[in-house]
This record gives C-alpha cells, structure tokens and sequence, in this order.
C-alpha cells in the first residue's frame, strides 16, 4: 500500500518552457481576477491537493456533488469547486473560451477551457452541502451575499503557484509531502487538522493518536481561509512553531495547508480526508464536531458532535484513510497529566478550559495556567491580543435621518478623547462623503459602496488599536454584517441602534428632507420610499425622544464598560 501510496500524483501544471509560451498567449485573453477564496481553490486544483478534479466543476459533475457527494462518474467528492463570477464578467465569455485567471497583483496563474456556464440554484446547494439555508452559517452568507451569481466550469491550465511570502519553508505541494515521506521511509502518517493555536491537549491528543495508529505524525494546520474571527494565521503558525520543539523531531512534521475552508462539517470532515490521502497521509484524525461552524439562527449547533465522524467512517476506504477518533483529553489534578475523558476515574478532579473561557481570559488579560498551554504559545497569543480594554474597536450608530445619531456620535466621541488611552476618529456621514466618497450619489448602490467604505475604514482604525465612531443611517441588513465582518476581524464592533420613530424624525427634519421626500423631490429616501431594515441583535438600542445627547452618550460609555472595552 505504502508505495504505492508515495508515488506522485498528477498535477495540473505545464512544464516551465510551455508556461513561458503560454504567459505570452494569455496576456491576449479576457482576463478574471481571483477572490482569495477562489486562489486557495485554484492552487489545490493545480498541484493535486483536489485531485481527482481537473479543473472547476462542471454542471453535470457540480449537481451531481451538491446531490450526491459524488462526481458524474462516481468518483466519492463532497465539495462543490465551482469558479463563480459576476453577471458583467459571464456576459462576456462563452463555452469553448479561454480565459486567464490572475491573482490579485494582476499575475497569470492558470488558464481556464470554459465548458460550462450556468446560474446555479444557490438556495439548493445551501441546503445539500451546509444541510441548511442559513445565514448564520460563515460558507452560505458567503454563498447569497459575496459568491457570484454565475458560475463557469472547465478543465484548468496551470502556469505557475500562487505567490506567498510568508513561511515559505512550512509550504509543501502534496507531491511534495509525498516525497518527504519517501525519502525518510514513513509508511503511516496520521495527519491532524486544525485552525486554531495548540495547547498542550491537543499535543497530547495527537501524540496518542500516533502511538495507537503506530504512524508518524503530520500536524497540517489550514492558512487559507478559516471562520471569520478565528486567529490569524501568522500568529497561528508562530504558536505552531513553539509547539513543534515540544514534539519529537524524528517523527513529526508540520506543513501548512492553504485550503479555503467552508465549515461544512460531516462533509467538509471527508473533503478534508480526500485532501490529506493526496498528500499521502494514511490516517487522519476526526474531532467531535470536525469543522462545524458554531451556532444557527435557532442557538443550536449545526450539526451533530459525531455527524462527521460516522460520515467519514462510512466512506473511510474509498477515501483511503483510516480514521483515527478524536480523544476529547482532560486534565486531571491529582496525576498532574492529561487522559482522555472516558478513562477519568470517579473522584479526580477534572480541570478544563473551553475555547470561549481562553478567550475571555485573554481579553481580560487574566491568568492562564501552564497544565492548559505552554507559555510560548501564551505568549504569542497576548503579543496579537492584548486586553479587551487596549484593543481597538468601533462603535457603529445606525438609525434613520434625524434620528439624533451624529448629536450622541459627537458626544461620545469627546468623552472618549476625555479619557484618553486610544486615538478616536469620528468617520461622520457628511465628512466621509466629501473625503472618502465625492463622486457617489444617493442611489441604493451609491449609498450601499459608502457604507462599505466607512466600514473598511473603521476596520482599518481598530486594526491598528483605534477607536472608529460611525454614525451612517445604514438602512440595509446585509451591508451592516458586511461591516460588522470586516471589523470584527480585528476588534470589537458596537452597534447602536438609534431607535428614535419616524414621526419624530419627521418634526424634527431640520434639513427639510423629509419635506421633499414626501413631495417626491428625493427618490429612494429611507422611511418614506425606502426600507429601514431595522437591527433585530443590536448590542445598543437608545431612543432620542425626551433624553438628553448627555444620558445616551452616558449609556453606550457604561454599554463599552461592560463589554470591557474601556477600563472601568
């Protein structure tokens, strides 16, 4: 089995000489610029990670996925790879093109033979790959709001890997690992998947996987894209380092993988098999909930703790690995070592730390004990997360017009400057729309990109330990998670929902807007000939009607101090 195991695998590339041809060639071609989600796709196509795909799938073998987990032939393949593009772009090409696929720098990658193009029934695909249409599920917001509505399929071209300047070293093509393995004769490989920091029960859970498996260990950390809100993957892999040492050389190793995840589960747990078994693993280990994306609409989880397991299990020969069961490992005090939960005897004292308390206890800037995480790793995770109180954050007011949101916005903001600690910049409708966005107009659209780009703004102050006080009416939903998403990837995200009713708003129409609006002067204008999409989880609800600007503002300042954001 090993053997045959280690031999390479096919890879779409071409040889050096017909990718410098072929670069020239693709320079004349319609061109379509990658999503990150969509090069970390491309690059598993290209070097074999998804084999036995060939390209972006097709309509036939796409339905045949989302339906069946098989492709049209047959073939055991859980994920739909599709290439999904904008109504414009899909206006442009037809079946039987060509068309060059670059990164974002504008570099050719590959070249795409167009054999399918189609509107896919996303609404379908929700709901057979993620078992559910629901938004609070990361991979189907993904799907209704920032996937194209088009896809295209079609046999790929590779000219050359997607460039990466961080830990070039740790990155291997699945041949490559293939290789490694060979050349120091291991014959069983346990991989271990994972997206988040290690501590020490995952280090002892993967030690004892090995031993029982009898197999070498390939811990395979994913640096393409995880949950939003997950650890980044530099400070990840810095935390992975620290680790290693703890490991023994001669039998471990560590590559990253550079897989957009989608959090799907029973069926991302046999995707990720199928991945690793290309990358010549012959065991891969399966946690309780393998890649389950948290809670749904409802509070429940999407999926069972043992869905992926038992999946995976049932297809664990076609895949060609063995599954090896996640021990869920505690700590016991009295043995001052870790054992998996089911050997805990009746009387020891167990102690554990969940994900959510570490977290806390990171915000909060509070102990964390050595049994739980070796201090390099700790030490790693403060460096990228400081306290809650010296992070930053943005507070986000939305409400309609005249509803008092820059009065309080303007308020707050000089109590924060009052304490001092943190810059706090105040990205004010009208100033952003003189600086920021002149050429836009009052369209949905317009208003929409506008919103967007406070976002990106406030997203970028509290990346860099600011404060951002937004104060858009922000009518829509949709934009406000968008906003929400970019922000919470480097802070906290506030948002206040100035609650003050139109009628109000209305008597009080200092600008006279509403007065036109009625007239039909101003088209598309929120409350009177367009939605307000009311916040339905806001963290704030404050109403203007018979309060002071003082009080409200005083209410978001003990809202912030609760949520640890500003030092009591």
């Amino acid at each position: 089995m090993a053997a045959q195991f280690h031999a390479p695998i096919p890879e779409l590339y071409v040889s050096y000489e017909s990718a410098q041809k072929l670069k020239l060639e693709a320079a004349e071609l319609v061109s379509w610029d990658l999503t990150p989600r969509q090069i970390c796709d491309l690059e598993l196509l290209m070097n074999g990670g998804f084999n036995p795909l060939k390209g972006f799938l097709g309509q036939e073998d796409y339905d045949s996925v989302v339906e069946t987990m098989r492709l049209a032939d047959g073939t055991l393949w859980p994920m739909p790879i599709t290439l999904d593009i904008s109504e414009d772009f899909a206006a442009k090409v037809e079946t039987g093109q060509d068309i060059a696929l670059r990164d974002q720098e504008g570099v050719i990658l590959a070249i795409l033979s167009i054999s399918d193009k189609w509107v896919p029934n996303k609404a379908r695909e929700a709901e057979k790959v993620f078992a559910a249409d629901d938004l609070a599920h990361p991979a189907v917001n993904y799907l209704h709001h920032v996937a194209g509505p088009v896809y295209l399929g079609g046999a790929i071209t590779g000219i050359q890997q997607p460039v990466h300047y961080d830990f070039r070293a740790r990155r291997d093509t699945p041949n490559e690992m293939r290789a490694y393995f060979r050349k120091l004769g291991w014959k069983r490989i346990v991989a271990f998947q994972t997206r988040n920091p290690l501590h020490r029960a995952h280090q002892e859970l993967t030690f004892r996987a090995a031993k029982e498996a009898q197999a070498n260990l390939l811990i395979h950390p994913v640096v393409g894209m995880t949950k939003p809100g997950d650890v980044d993957h530099f400070t990840r892999v810095r935390c992975y380092e620290a680790v290693l040492d703890k490991y023994p050389a001669a039998t471990t190793t560590m590559s990253l993988l550079n897989l957009a995840m989608r959090m799907a589960g029973p069926r991302e747990a046999v995707w990720h098999g199928l991945i690793r078994a290309n990358h010549g693993c012959t065991h891969f280990i399966v946690g309780r909930d393998h890649a389950g994306p948290g809670k749904n609409s409802n509070g429940e989880d999407f999926y069972g703790p043992y869905d992926a397991q038992e999946l995976f299990k049932k297809h664990q020969d076609e895949i060609g690995l063995e599954m090896v069961d996640f021990k869920h490992m505690v700590y016991v005090q009295e043995k001052a070592q870790y054992y998996p939960a089911n050997e805990v005897l009746e009387g020891d004292t167990v102690l554990d730390i969940s994900g959510t308390e570490l977290r806390r206890r990171l915000r909060e800037g509070l102990e964390i004990p050595e049994w739980f995480s070796f201090p390099e790793v700790v030490k790693e995770l403060r460096r990228t997360s400081p306290p809650r109180s010296k992070q930053g954050f943005t507070v986000f007011f939305t409400g309609l017009s005249g509803s008092g949101k820059s009065t309080i916005a303007n308020a707050l903001m000089v109590k924060l400057m009052e304490m001092g600690g943190r810059p706090v910049t105040l990205l004010d409708g009208d100033v952003v729309r003189k600086h920021l966005s002149s050429e836009l107009g009052f369209s949905k659209e317009h208003r929409d990109i506008n919103i967007r780009r406070i976002g990106y703004v406030a997203s970028e102050i509290t990346k860099n330990g600011g404060i951002a006080i937004c104060a858009p009416i922000a009518p829509y939903t949709a934009t406000r998670r968008s906003v929400r998403e970019m922000v919470e990837s480097f802070g906290a995200f506030v948002e206040v929902h100035v609650a003050t009713s139109l009628e109000e708003c209305e008597r009080r129409d200092r600008k006279g807007l509403y007065k036109l609006a009625r007239e039909g002067k101003i088209k598309e204008f929120t409350g009177i000939s367009d939605p307000y999409e009311a916040p339905t989880a806001a963290e704030l609800v404050v109403d203007t009607e018979g309060t002071e600007v003082d009080y409200c503002a005083q209410q978001v300042l003990l809202k912030l101090e609760s949520m640890g954001l500003i030092a009591a």
